[in-house]
């Protein structure tokens, strides 16, 4: 903006006081720093680290056991399918859990002899 565009604006920023600095500014400022600081430390202490800090182990523990866990996978499930079934099923089922492995060896072999 110039001056020639709005002449009555400058003439009144003209007539306002000047801002009053205080000669302790500088020091105000650096009391208002180390008090910040001062919290700051206080917020990072040892009384609240060491459990925050051992929560977190805890946590990142349980998280890489939950990934590390195998998946059971065999006979046990085959105990629980013959339980649910009924008498006259049995060959079927017999049947279909030979045919699925058979079919799972077979991936098995197929990517063996492929790598």
């Amino acid at each position: 903006m110039k001056r020639e565009d709005d002449q009555e604006l400058w003439d009144l920023l003209g007539h306002s006081p000047e801002p009053k600095i205080s000669p302790f500014f500088a020091r105000n400022v650096v009391r208002e720093v180390r008090a910040l600081g001062g919290n700051l430390r206080r917020w990072f202490s040892i009384r609240r680290l060491v459990p925050a800090a051992s929560v977190a182990v805890a946590l990142i523990a349980v998280l890489f056991l939950q990934r590390e866990t195998p998946m059971v996978r065999g006979n046990e499930g085959e105990a629980d399918l013959f339980a649910n079934v009924d008498p006259q099923d049995y060959e079927l089922v017999t049947d279909l859990n030979d045919l699925v492995a058979s079919e799972d060896s077979a991936s098995s072999l197929e990517e063996t002899i492929l790598h």
